[in-house]
């Protein structure tokens, strides 16, 4: 029998379905149907002679020779990419970018970014999920999200972390809801709702600790969307304590004031994150607008 010749596409199927350990979440990745991931990894092991896989129900494993070829096949997508690359016309990229931004990025530059990404890479399509922090690592290593634009710490090393800049924090409230103290005080804090992250996370834990260290009771008020925390503030209803990057704007034409109160959560440091091995180029370009854009060496306070 004649074997069927094997192409980019059957390398890209392996690669993705041993990354992601299904056809369903491969065909995902690359845009396509779980049939013809199945018919491309038939199409593979029968022009090569050997099993690549087993099978099970939902789910596949590399068997020895498998596992055997999954590098060359890493090698073989890298050598494509870079051969494209050499042609200097990034308009020949094709295919889904799955980017996880948390809500400061959202709120500041992204969409600076994402316009640089269609610039350069029109034919690229981004799929864009915003959560946070913990949520988007998650999402990272299940192989669900390609590139991931998040706040620190990171409980689990990624295979590509590259620091972006890094957010302090702030204190505002509404003109209307002072007038303050030039150095505010615990006590002119506690009668106002202090407006911040959701629970749990690493700003909201910190400033509960703080008051409990200061013996200051105080209302704290978290939103899962730190965005609707920026619009209470705007409208009065309590002090926010937020990234400085979400509140500049607002602090710049007068719509809050900023507060004098010595202590702040830690700076946001964020960093760029993928595990995709090898990375498409669309992907390294991505990290590369992101440095431009919030470079590391930007420390905001």
């Amino acid at each position: 029998m004649t074997r069927i010749p094997f192409t980019l596409k059957h390398i890209e199927a392996f690669v993705s379905v041993a990354d992601l350990g299904t056809f369903r979440r491969a065909a995902e990745r690359l845009n396509t149907t779980q049939p013809n991931i199945s018919s491309r990894m038939s199409q593979l092991e029968e022009r090569l002679g050997v099993r690549l896989m087993e099978r099970d129900a939902g789910s596949v494993r590399l068997t020895p020779k498998g596992q055997d070829l999954l590098r060359p096949a890493r090698d073989i997508l890298a050598a494509a990419e870079a051969f494209q690359a050499v042609v200097g016309d990034e308009t020949l990229f094709k295919g889904v970018l799955r980017l996880g931004v948390s809500e400061m990025v959202a709120h500041t530059w992204l969409r600076a970014f994402l316009l640089d990404m269609r610039a350069r890479f029109p034919a690229i399509d981004i799929d864009l999920t915003v959560d946070l922090s913990a949520t988007l690592s998650k999402a990272l290593f299940d192989r669900d999200l390609d590139l991931v634009f998040q706040s620190g710490p990171f409980a689990q090393e990624a295979r590509c972390t590259v620091p972006l800049g890094q957010s302090a924090y702030a204190w505002v409230a509404a003109p209307g809801l002072g007038p303050f103290a030039a150095r505010v005080q615990p006590q002119d804090i506690a009668p106002h709702a202090i407006l911040t992250h959701s629970r749990r996370t690493v700003p909201q834990r910190q400033l509960e600790a703080h008051f409990r260290e200061i013996g200051q009771e105080v209302r704290l008020v978290s939103a899962s969307n730190i965005g609707t925390s920026l619009l209470m503030a705007l409208d009065g209803l309590g002090i926010a304590c937020l990234p400085l990057d979400m509140v500049a704007e607002a602090l710049a034409d007068g719509r809050l004031q900023r507060l004098n109160y010595a202590w702040h959560p830690d700076n946001l440091r964020f960093a760029a994150r993928y595990v995709l091995d090898p990375a498409p180029a669309y992907v390294t370009a991505a990290v590369e607008i992101a440095q431009r854009l919030y470079p590391a060496k930007d420390n905001k306070s």
